[in-house]
């Protein structure tokens, strides 16, 4: 068999997006077989990001890889200067099932990791599912990365009638400059927290950040008083950038879902939720920066969900899912409504590309996880 040349290269929008969106096409991902609809911007996941490249693997001018990475800063405790460090995220390597098990996908990360060095990245990330043995090998086996946060998926499903919030509850949209103190000032700490926090949520994509508290309960002040217990989070459009079709599903959801769906048309009084078609292509809302303060603050969360569900319902006939993602430890697990037949587990390995500061890359990955996670929405 004659040898073929494999090179490695930038993407190039007009020579390589049929391509690309070709291979993304035929590499589904994940037990579910997802595919990723990127409506013509193969870059769309990364776009929004302070930095970003997508990288192609040839082989005699055939399109066999692609990877994509993005840099950012973040806070990282006792990291200098001023606990904060440049990071490297991972995502959308995608090998031609015909050209797998021949070093292609890790000629990319390689390559990748080399973009970040040059850039002067303290640590590179990815986030994989836990069952994707492949991607948990190539990158914890084969380039060293180590675990770092088993953060948690919560997905609802989006129904067509509109969720009751309790009228001893106050829901309110805040202005960005608000947005970002309270962000700031009540998750700035945490680790990952990113210090371009402005730029989120002034994109287009965000479509607002909202506060709940109990009426009669004191109000947000000037000076950064809230009140004894009150919840936060923003709302990122993603279904505006790229869309999602599932390929097949498990027996048991496939079975869950026909004896629900039996039940509402026989009861219809229930007014049970039902699972959206996943098999068409359909977008999502991704809650970030989800916050919650105070002994009572689980309820106003929940109000929170249900206010963005019923947004969703009214503004987005695409909009299927209601998505967020919180930390292993975080107590939001009890809060934010979801469907555990659609819900997963996530992984997330890091890796230091420098070789100092070696003790603050062990206390990073071995220390507790905190309670709370901030997710970027440009990352998901």
């Amino acid at each position: 068999m004659p040898f073929k040349e494999l090179t490695i290269r930038g993407y190039e929008c007009q020579n390589d997006r049929a391509q690309v969106e070709d291979l993304e096409r035929r590499c589904k991902v994940g037990p579910s077989q997802s595919v990723l609809d990127a409506m013509g911007d193969p870059m769309c996941r990364i776009r929004n990001s302070p930095m970003c490249i997508m990288l192609v693997a040839e082989e005699d001018n055939e399109l066999v890889g692609v990877i994509q990475g993005s840099i950012k800063m973040v806070t990282v405790h006792n990291h200098p200067p001023k606990d904060m460090a440049k990071v490297g995220y991972v995502l959308g390597l995608r090998v031609a099932p015909y050209s797998r098990r021949k070093g292609i996908g890790s000629s990319l990360v390689q390559k990748l990791e080399e973009w970040f060095i040059s850039n002067d990245v303290d640590y590179a990330y990815v986030a994989t599912e836990k069952d994707n043995h492949a991607s948990i090998n190539l990158f914890m086996n084969k380039f060293g990365y180590i675990k770092f946060r088993t953060p948690t998926i919560l997905i609802n499903p989006v129904n067509h009638h509109s969720f009751p919030i309790s009228s001893n509850i106050e829901i309110a949209r805040v202005k960005v400059e608000k947005a970002e103190s309270l962000y700031r000032n009540f998750m700035g700490s945490i680790e990952f927290f990113p210090s371009d926090i402005e730029n989120i949520l002034r994109n287009k994509l965000s479509l607002g950040t909202w506060v709940a508290c109990f009426k009669g309960d004191s109000d947000f002040g000037p000076d950064g008083q809230v009140p004894n217990s009150w919840a936060m989070l923003s709302v990122w459009n993603s279904g505006e950038i790229f869309k999602l079709r599932l390929g097949k599903a498990p027996p048991s959801c496939l079975l869950c879902t026909k004896s629900w769906n039996l039940i509402g048309r026989i009861f219809p009084c229930l007014k049970l939720a039902t699972l959206p078609n996943f098999f068409s292509p359909f977008g999502f809302y991704f809650m970030y920066g989800v916050y919650q303060e105070g002994p009572f603050s689980g309820k106003l969360v929940r109000a929170l969900c249900k206010f963005v569900h019923n947004m969703a319902s009214k503004k987005s006939e695409h909009c299927k899912i209601i998505v967020a993602e919180v930390g292993g430890r975080d107590e939001l697990n009890h809060h934010v409504p979801h469907w555990k037949l659609l819900s997963c587990p996530d992984l997330w390995c890091i890796k230091a590309l420098k070789n100092e500061g070696t003790g603050m890359f062990h206390e990073l990955t071995t220390n507790t996880p905190p309670k709370a996670l901030f997710v970027d929405p440009r990352e998901v």
